[in-house]
């Protein structure tokens, strides 16, 4: 495993340094403070988005022949590395450029290929996905919207809940399924569906942040033709298995960058408080550093993994789990050094919302009783329990 950039990578990572400092705005909060949630102004997303497709950085890794570059999984790494650092804004079709694209590039039919691929690159097309219900979150195989046949349509009936930014979304990546008669993985089929179709409602999840990242979807006799399916009709757990391959990837490298921001800033409000120089503060700095230092280690060792093999290994969701506890107790640290006493300033509603919002990352893409038994059959090799 070799942990340093080629020469090669090292240039494409001082190019798009550069490129990211002339387009990704300086912004602060009150008092210097550092602007909350990753979306802000929706236009400026939009915007950013139409510049990262022109200066060739949506689609790093796709086939030349859709639009992409063609690049290897080490450059997307250093893009999510570098774009984290200097926070800059997300794609606005991140779901669909990172996950619904790759999906339509390895199960979808030519014509789904040249309709959708070159819209999600622009952001023209924004995808969620739409995989979870509310009985049936963790469990995908217990999936209960029907879609039933009816002539050269699909129609398709029941929730969805927790999408990622479906209430931004024209397009959602659904599962459903086909057959009621299969039982578990059997019977499912993955669709297209355009959610300004007639029966769908779009109901956006307010946290306890105040922000609405999630929603939940309704589809009530909602009619999508034969033509929308990916794969073919009941085959949709592999395709599905195809998305949530994807969606691991090379993520974990922004999850990573994005606790690397939040350790420095951790430190500055140690040093603000004074509290830098407390023997057990440091112990606990310390220890969140090492963590920091793990993730990004076993990052890279699930990269070397991915240029051997090409597809995303069950190690991967290592990283989630262990992120998304790093994430928390970070959070948690910096609210307890704020103190009680602390003064409603610019950083002190920051991290309050960080420790907010920090809750939710054991649950959300996978919780950690779910990972923690994918790693311990996939990575581990232990017997299934019952």
């Amino acid at each position: 495993m070799d942990l340093r950039d080629s020469a090669e990578e090292a240039e494409f990572r001082a190019g798009l340094r550069a490129w990211l400092a002339g387009v990704v705005p300086v912004t602060v909060g009150p008092d210097g403070a550092p602007p909350q949630g990753r979306w802000g102004d929706i236009e400026a997303v939009r915007s950013f988005t139409r510049a990262l497709h022109a200066a060739g950085y949506a689609g790093l890794t796709w086939p030349a022949e859709h639009g992409g570059r063609g690049l290897s999984p080490a450059y997307q790494a250093i893009y999510l590395e570098e774009t984290a650092r200097a926070e800059a804004a997300e794609h606005i079709g991140v779901i669909g450029l990172g996950m619904v694209g790759p999906t339509i590039i390895a199960c979808g039919s030519p014509e789904q290929r040249a309709w959708y691929l070159p819209r999600i690159l622009t952001g023209d097309i924004i995808f969620c996905q739409g995989f979870s219900e509310p009985e049936a979150g963790s469990d995908l195989s217990a999936v209960r919207t029907l879609a039933r046949r009816d002539g050269d349509e699909l129609v398709v009936t029941g929730r969805k809940v927790w999408s990622s930014y479906a209430h931004l979304a024209d397009h959602c990546l659904l599962l459903a399924r086909t057959d009621p008669e299969q039982r578990r993985h059997r019977g499912l089929t993955c669709l297209l569906v355009d959610l300004r179709s007639a029966g769908v409602t779009v109901r956006p999840i307010r946290q306890m942040t105040g922000e609405a990242e999630f929603a939940e979807i309704e589809f009530d006799e909602v009619r999508v033709p034969l033509d929308a399916v990916v794969g073919a009709l009941d085959d949709g757990w592999r395709v599905a298995m195809t998305t949530l391959a994807h969606e691991r990837g090379t993520f974990g490298f922004t999850l990573t960058a994005r606790l690397d921001v939040a350790f420095r800033r951790l430190v500055a409000t140690a040093k603000a408080r004074g509290r830098d120089t407390d023997p057990v503060v440091r112990d606990q700095l310390a220890a969140r550093y090492v963590e920091l230092e793990g993730l990004r280690w076993t990052n890279r060792r699930g990269l070397a993994a991915l240029a051997r093999t090409g597809v995303p290994g069950p190690e991967t969701s290592v990283i989630k789990l262990r992120w998304s506890q790093a994430h928390q107790r970070l959070t948690t640290l910096a609210v307890q050094l704020l103190g009680d006493d602390a003064e409603p300033d610019g950083w002190d509603p920051y991290w309050r919302h960080q420790m907010l919002r920090s809750r939710a990352n054991t649950i959300e893409g996978g919780t950690s009783e779910v990972l923690r038994n994918l790693v311990a059959e996939r990575v581990l090799g232990l017997p299934r329990s019952y």
